[in-house]
């Protein structure tokens, strides 16, 4: 009987507890191929203030209408214009939380408990409420607390032990066994400043109405023979730059640290991630929006035009869960790290696009609100270059790169989970032209289509091994009931002890006992023997229905293989032409570039020859222009030197005039004169005071001065202009000229002459014995009729030296020789007597001019 015992035992236990994986198969509805677009919602929300006008209306759920305000058609010439835009939800100003998360986020929590990635982000202008909608308010839990509420709901009593699950650097997870794990809580226990908030804490009461949701949601379908993980991390993306709001920064006073930027890098599975940003593993709804409310903190916001509280950089709140199945005895983790499911949910608040003139930004503020835009304008470049290339076929380059926010979730828009945005709208017509911009991306956005995620391949262990094996006490644990049963089924033993030689009643007894028990075992084992009949006569039956479902598995197998060759063929005829169909098109891309580049060459030549002519044209114009100037000038130039030339010539004409009616004047005279007496002949001292003076030049040796004669003047008491030049030569003569109270020059000017009656100028030559001689030429100063003055020359008086050997060569005398009669000569020199005109005309800038119109001297024969 023990044998039997031992092998039912043992046939339990390999039924039980034998470790046979199954295939890993896909779950169903796997298809890589199909896709779908981009979930857009729109929520209004309500006004400030009930008199504010409203450029928004909500037409039904799925379509809103845009008024034009008052004023702005005002200042548009009247225009007026609604336009309706539709989404795949409205909500109204009468949504609640609840219903917006039912519709919107309840789906991507369920796809993350099964294994896929989603985004949800929020857009809109500044002040439209998307703070509101993701976070929520007292009272009023957003989307962010309602996910984390049903992510715990969920998977509460299957989570793995803390520290079971460890994060590291290249956004994947490790398994720890349960005694590393151990250490390691007890290792963050013993540290003076827990790093991870306690999940027993209550909530704090700052944010305890926010998280307190009265409706409770859970996921359907969870899968009970795993472990799951959550972990949460939280960034900023500020000017471009990404910042960990959970990084713990010692404080210091001295110095305090500046947070550093982080970097993006891409994993082995070519998804984005942000490297060396801190992972917090959290086992509860109140412990997770502790973190996330200790990193809201740190989130920069600041008071703008437009809004008290303005979230000036874009915030990513990830929850990441991790998902392990259990070994197949239900007990721990399956060690084995392929088999990790990793999934995560990212909820994205983005800054509000908002315009400088409105919000009236300066310094931090105006560099802020342009790094927004410009991250949201790639994001809209991003969106618009997708459907492009889904509507036409085309093969653009997305600018992912062009900004940290599109580059971080690039993986979304190529397939790797679900994307959702609500599009939040204020209706006050102040937002109306920004609401205007928002509504045309979200239409853009829902024309984009992606592509549904690859299901996540599934353990091939037995299911229900976690209650099963749980208790101990369950299938497994019935084995020692029933061999217990077993044994009490025989008959007990009696006594079998013999405490007396002479007994006889205890072994009959106990021989009888064997007997039954013996003759039990045959029954039992007759029994097994027809059970084991029975089973294998299942067993046989059974495999023949299996051989039996076997072959018709083959034969649709066969079927289907037919059917896939015939696809297979099919596919390939379709990829010959399509082969051809891209040779056509490649061909006639590069005729289109030949042409393209052939017109912009032209382009760039026709371009070239305008420049050239533009050139040309402006040179000529500033060549012209510089010949017009000269023309001008040199006109200007010879119609001045013609007036100073005539103005010149009249003067000396005037001059010539003047001088030969003096001429003339003195000739009347001299005619009309009665003829004297014939004078007595004067005597040589009388001849020698009439002589005039004339100076000889001095020779190179020093000689003794013979003054000719002095001749005085007949009008002392008038007033001179002594005229020296400066080119003068200093004598050594002892009689010099010399006049009193006069005005001494260098340069003969208006206003010495208009104080003066008198002229003199002393002039030296160089006479044609090689001596100097000096010239006294007197005269008198008139007015003239233009203004200015005029000198009229009377007299020369002439200053020489000679030396005493030398013999005269000329006389120097100005009186005429005697007659051989002893006469005087009657004829006057009226050539000598001629003087030089100096007239200079009124208002002259030059100064007083003077010109010599004197005649060479002639001597009567």
């Amino acid at each position: 009987m023990s044998w039997f015992l031992g092998l039912f035992v043992g046939f339990l236990f390999l039924t039980r507890k034998a470790k046979v994986p199954r295939k890993p198969v896909l779950k169903k509805g796997s298809q890589t191929n199909l896709k779908d677009p981009v979930g857009v919602y729109c929520r209004v929300r309500p006004l400030s203030f009930p008199d504010q006008e409203c450029c928004v209306e909500v037409v039904n759920n799925t379509t809103v209408q845009l008024h034009t305000p008052e004023g702005y058609r005002l200042n548009r010439n009247g225009d007026y214009k609604e336009t309706q835009y539709s989404f795949k939800r409205v909500f109204g100003t009468h949504t609640t939380q609840k219903e917006l998360f039912d519709v919107v986020a309840s789906p991507l929590v369920d796809d993350l408990i099964h294994g896929k990635n989603g985004l949800l982000f929020t857009y809109g202008v500044t002040g439209s409420g998307k703070t509101h909608t993701m976070t929520g308010s007292p009272g009023y839990g957003g989307l962010l607390p309602r996910c984390l509420n049903m992510i715990f709901n969920s998977i509460g009593s299957f989570q793995a032990k803390r520290y079971v699950f460890k994060s590291n650097d290249r956004n994947s997870m490790e398994i720890q066994c349960e005694v590393d794990a151990l250490l390691e809580r007890q290792k963050r226990e013993a540290m003076p400043v827990p790093k991870t908030p306690s999940s027993k804490r209550q909530a704090d009461p700052e944010f305890a109405d926010m998280i307190n949701v009265q409706e409770f949601c859970k996921a359907e379908d969870v899968d009970e023979d795993s472990v799951y993980g959550v972990f949460v991390s939280y960034i900023e993306i500020y000017n471009n730059y990404i910042y960990d709001l959970l990084e713990e920064v010692q404080f210091d006073p001295i110095k305090p640290k500046l947070p550093q930027s982080k970097i993006l890098r891409e994993d082995k599975n070519h998804n984005m991630y942000v490297a060396g940003c801190t992972e917090v593993e959290v086992k509860s709804t109140e412990e997770a929006f502790e973190v996330f409310w200790r990193g809201q903190k740190k989130r920069r916001i600041a008071n703008t035009h437009l809004n008290r509280e303005s979230s000036r950089s874009h915030s990513v709140f990830s929850i990441k869960l991790v998902q392990a199945p259990l070994d197949a005895d239900g007990d721990n983790v399956l060690q084995e790290k392929e088999q990790i499911t990793l999934s995560q949910l990212s909820l994205v608040d983005l800054a509000g696009s908002e315009r400088t003139n409105r919000t009236k930004a300066e310094g931090n503020r105006l560099r802020e609100a342009g790094n927004i835009n410009q991250s949201l304008m790639t994001l809209r470049t991003c969106m618009e270059v997708l459907r492009e290339n889904q509507t036409y076929g085309t093969n653009k380059m997305v600018p992912y790169r062009d900004s940290k926010l599109t580059h971080l979730f690039k993986n979304y828009f190529d397939g790797e989970g679900k994307v959702r945005m609500i599009v939040c709208v204020n209706p006050k017509a102040e937002d109306y032209e920004e609401s205007l911009q928002v509504m045309r991306f979200a239409e853009v956005t829902q024309e984009v289509e992606v592509a549904r995620p690859v299901d996540k391949v599934i353990c091939g262990l037995t299911p229900g091994r976690r209650y099963r094996n749980l208790p101990r006490g369950g299938p497994v644990g019935d084995e020692p009931l029933v061999t217990e049963m077993t044994l009490q089924s025989f008959p007990p033993l009696p006594p079998w002890r013999l405490l007396d030689i002479n007994d006889e009643e205890t072994l009959p007894k106990l021989i009888e006992t064997l007997e039954k028990r013996h003759h039990l075992r045959q029954l039992m084992t007759e029994e097994l023997n027809k059970q084991c009949m029975t089973f294998k006569a299942l067993l046989k039956e059974f495999d023949n229905s299996l051989s039996n479902k076997e072959n018709y598995t083959q034969e649709k197998l066969n079927e289907k293989e037919k059917l896939i060759s015939g696809q297979k063929s099919e596919i390939e005829r379709l990829e010959k032409k399509n082969k051809t169909l891209e040779y056509k098109i490649e061909i006639l891309e590069k005729t289109t570039t030949i042409y393209e580049e052939d017109k912009r060459n032209l382009q760039q030549e026709l371009e070239s020859q305008n420049q050239k002519l533009q050139r040309q044209l402006s040179d000529k114009r500033r060549l012209e222009a510089r010949l017009q100037g000269m023309v001008t000038e040199t006109t200007m130039k010879w119609q001045k030197e013609c007036d100073r030339r005539v103005a010149a010539t009249q003067l000396e004409m005037q001059n010539k005039l003047w001088v030969k009616d003096e001429k003339l004047k003195q000739l009347k005279a001299i005619v009309t004169e009665p003829k004297p007496e014939k004078p007595e002949r004067p005597s040589r001292e009388r001849d020698r005071e009439k002589i005039i003076q004339r100076s000889v030049s001095p020779s190179p040796v020093p000689n003794t001065p013979i003054p000719v004669r002095h001749r005085r003047s007949r009008s002392a008491g008038s007033r001179w202009v002594d005229h020296k030049p400066a080119s003068n030569v200093q004598t050594e003569t002892v009689m010099q000229p010399h006049v009193p109270h006069a005005i001494t020059v260098s340069v003969a000017n208006e206003k010495a002459l208009a104080k003066c009656e008198k002229y003199m100028l002393t002039h030296q030559e160089l006479a044609s014995d090689g001596e100097i001689q000096t010239k006294v030429i007197k005269g008198d100063v008139f007015k003239t009729r233009g203004g200015g003055q005029s000198v009229q020359f009377t007299d020369i008086e002439t200053l020489k030296q000679e030396s005493p050997t030398g013999s005269r060569k000329r006389r120097s005398s100005t009186v005429a020789p005697a007659q051989p009669d002893g006469t005087e000569s009657e004829w006057t020199d009226v050539e000598t007597r001629c003087s030089v005109a100096v007239e200079m005309r009124a208002g002259s800038q030059l100064g007083p001019g003077y010109q010599h119109h004197a005649q060479p001297k002639r001597k009567k024969p």
